[in-house]
């Protein structure tokens, strides 16, 4: 029965005893924990700005990206519009040495026409592989210029030559 009713002693002392808990942890122990608390609080809010940042980056990343697919798409128009005039120029001048030829001799004109309309298709066909060439060497290099890229291209690779 005496765990019911407790002596004043005893009452005094766990009051001193939870007194000197309560100022040493007061004075020691919730400075630390509020502390602790504050730096974790800071840190999520770091990362979330952080998150943020990267996100708007990306963002840019690809509308840069995809202002130069465009800006390579039209130079890449261009450039067929010009070898298409090219074509038309060079064509036509076939056909005009052609017809002066075939007034001359119509079996040495039919040779020399097809012979120069192979090169001139030849020549069209080295020019535009070479323009995209050009092309295709300045969209890698520009793509590939940095080491995460050039990382994520030897990844995939690898992983292609792992599932094959």
């Amino acid at each position: 029965m005496e765990l019911f009713t407790p002596d004043l002693g005893l009452v005094f002392w766990m009051f001193i005893a939870f007194l000197v808990v309560f100022l040493v942890l007061g004075k020691w122990g919730w400075p630390v924990i509020i502390k602790n608390m504050n730096q974790r609080a800071d840190t999520i809010d770091k990362g979330i700005e952080d998150a943020a940042e990267a996100k708007r980056q990306l963002e840019g990343a690809r509308e840069e990206a995809r202002k130069y697919m465009e800006e390579a798409q039209q130079k890449q128009a261009e450039m067929l519009r010009e070898a298409a005039k090219m074509k038309s120029q060079i064509i036509e001048e076939a056909k005009v040495e052609a017809a002066a030829e075939a007034k001359k001799v119509m079996d040495a004109a039919k040779v020399s026409i097809e012979q120069q309309r192979k090169e001139a298709e030849l020549q069209f066909k080295n020019e535009v592989s070479r323009f995209s060439l050009e092309i295709a060497e300045k969209m890698v290099r520009k793509e590939m210029a940095t080491d995460k890229a050039q990382t994520e291209l030897v990844d995939k690779l690898i992983g292609e030559i792992d599932r094959n």
